[in-house]
């Protein structure tokens, strides 16, 4: 299944207190959990002003609708085209 890389751009969020973040997370699982097993949240990464989430799911469209429904930007949308690490190197 295709990979995604989604930045929302969210002034302040690298500010949030856990509290805050844990329901964010709360509203992405519930549209989630509607939306059917096609699309998968794998994590995020929260800095200053925005959060850049990583998901699996087949078309950009789906991973727009998930922002849509659950009233987070999606400012762009990567689809990840090749996945390297320090082992790429050896």
């Amino acid at each position: 299944m295709p990979k995604y890389v989604i930045e929302r751009e969210i002034p302040g969020v690298g500010k949030s207190t856990e509290e805050q973040l844990k329901e964010i997370a709360k509203a992405s699982n519930e549209v989630l959990s509607k939306m059917g097993p096609q699309i998968q949240w794998v994590n995020s990464y929260v800095t200053d002003n925005k959060i850049y989430c990583i998901y699996n799911a087949p078309n950009e469209e789906m991973v727009l609708e998930h922002a849509k429904q659950g009233g987070f930007p999606a400012n762009s949308i990567s689809k990840v085209s090749a996945l390297i690490d320090p082992i790429t190197a050896e």
